[in-house]
């Protein structure tokens, strides 16, 4: 009976989901609503956009699925709270955990695509990282705990070449949140959000930006970071310290004992040992996201974590991971290991961008203009949406070589190939397509009389490509010296 209850319930928000994300859309409705279900029945990985016209669910023609990408519109603000009014997975205390990290599209080749930035992108060998231009998106996702746990998507916002990445971020995480008060998934009284970021982020300017709100910031630091303890007692002369004795990451003779230790036995690496100091924050100066802040800089103090586990899968070298919580007094074991226990979930986000790329297609379209690139994305974003709500109604279809998944626990991927099953018992409120004919298009031998135009980077002609350098992570632009090796576009 639970079974059947939760069936019905699926079916339910599917169907609610599914004529809401219609009624979001305000021009080309028909033929951008059928691209999605053309996604989602696709049989295999999305290689081109245009092979999506040939899938059954798709009855209009090539041409109306270059105009629904090109020319469709769909009110976003009215699908983020759409998303948020979603049933949102919690951990086991019942926590909303939301992971947030930056995944490019990369369009090295788009000499006519405006808006693009400098993505940073990882390579196989050591030292092989490099920097690609793109349109570089940040997502937020809520994690859920177990294995094979999709990420339920809220939001994606393409960061512009000039945006500074903590300030966006917060701004679009400040919004996640408040949507999620709104729609009743977080009251006063509930376990506090915890908001978890890899490296690159401010986490101090994250933690002091978002302290109206109910989150509790946790994020991972670099091996080389210097942090400090509370500043001493003042004397009896001279101005009173700022800042305590250092805590270099990189140097043990400057740890002291840790406020408590705690090991953990897992099936994946062994022990895992996770040493916690409370109370230590970094040094703020008046530059970068601060250069603005009135008065003296904050002191922002937090907990740091070091977790160390003996092994990893593949027999690699295990280094230590360096986490940092705003909450600066974590001293019980079971608070410690499921700060880095749910830190570790959030790799959780790197797989939906796999699965994103590799099996839904979002970054194979050659797409011109940045708006069409936002339409696209978030028409995967639904599909993904779909593909978590329908996890209870869809059947295993597993490949001989893979293993059978619990019930309610398939991936996304296997759902997607029983969803076909799943659309044709759920319907479409789209209308049956208009026959047409074919326009005449451009007179034989006629010219294009215009031309896309040649953009620079950053769509600043004051700058050249000499006085430009790139930061590490999603590729905002700043005067200094250009990373050698990088390709150059003419303005």
């Amino acid at each position: 009976m639970v079974g059947e209850g939760s069936d019905a319930d699926a079916r339910v928000a599917l169907t609610a989901f599914r004529e809401e994300f219609y009624r979001c859309l305000q021009a080309r409705s028909d033929a951008v609503f059928e691209l999605a279900d053309a996604l989602l029945c696709a049989g295999g990985a999305v290689r081109s956009l245009v092979e999506l016209s040939l899938t059954p669910e798709h009855r209009r023609g090539h041409g109306a699925l270059y105009d629904a990408i090109n020319c469709g519109r769909m009110d976003i603000a009215r699908l983020r709270r759409s998303l948020a009014d979603l049933t949102v997975p919690r951990d086991r205390d019942g926590a909303i955990v939301l992971a947030v990290d930056v995944s490019p599209w990369l369009r090295p080749d788009a000499r006519t695509s405006a808006h693009r930035a400098f993505c940073h992108v990882y390579g196989r060998g050591k030292n092989a990282a490099q920097l690609i231009p793109g349109w570089p998106y940040s997502f937020v996702a809520a994690l859920e705990p177990g294995r094979t746990s999709p990420a339920a998507v809220l939001d994606a916002r393409r960061l512009h070449p000039d945006d500074d990445d903590t300030t966006v971020t917060a701004a679009q995480v400040r919004e996640v949140v408040v949507r999620l008060r709104e729609a009743g998934q977080h009251r006063d009284g509930d376990p506090d959000i915890l908001l978890i970021f890899d490296a690159g982020y401010e986490l101090a300017r994250l933690a002091f930006v978002l302290t109206d709100l109910p989150v509790l910031v946790l994020g991972r630091m670099r091996s080389d970071r210097v942090l400090c303890f509370p500043a001493p007692p003042p004397g009896r002369t001279g101005r009173p310290p700022r800042h305590g004795r250092e805590f270099r990451f990189a140097d043990p003779a400057t740890w002291p004992q840790p406020a408590s230790t705690t090991g953990t036995v897992t099936d994946r690496y062994d022990t895992a040992t996770a040493s916690v100091w409370n109370r230590l924050h970094p040094k703020i100066t008046h530059r970068g996201v601060w250069a603005d802040h009135p008065g003296p800089p904050p002191i922002v103090a937090g907990t740091v974590l070091r977790l160390e586990v003996e092994h990893l899968p593949g027999n690699r070298h295990p280094d230590p991971v360096w986490l940092w919580c705003s909450d600066p007094d974590v001293v019980l074991a079971e608070d410690v290991d499921r700060l880095w226990q749910m830190f570790l979930r959030r790799f959780d986000l790197e797989h939906t961008f796999r699965l994103f790329k590799q099996t839904l297609g979002w970054t194979s379209p050659k797409i011109r203009s940045p708006e069409a690139a936002d339409r696209w994305t978030w028409l995967v974003l639904v599909a993904h949406t779909q593909l978590r709500l329908a996890r209870p109604l869809a059947e295993d279809l597993r490949r001989p070589w893979e293993k059978p998944a619990p019930p309610h626990r398939l991936s996304p991927a296997r759902v997607r190939r029983g969803f076909p099953r799943i659309h044709r018992a759920r319907g479409s409120p789209v209308g049956a397509p208009k026959p047409s004919r074919p326009g005449p298009g451009r007179p034989p031998g006629s010219k294009n009389t215009r031309p896309a135009p040649l953009t620079t980077w950053a769509n600043a002609t004051e700058l050249t490509p000499r006085n430009w350098s790139v930061s590490r992570r999603q590729g905002r632009v700043a005067p200094g010296n250009l990373t050698p090796g990088l390709p150059q576009h003419r303005a």
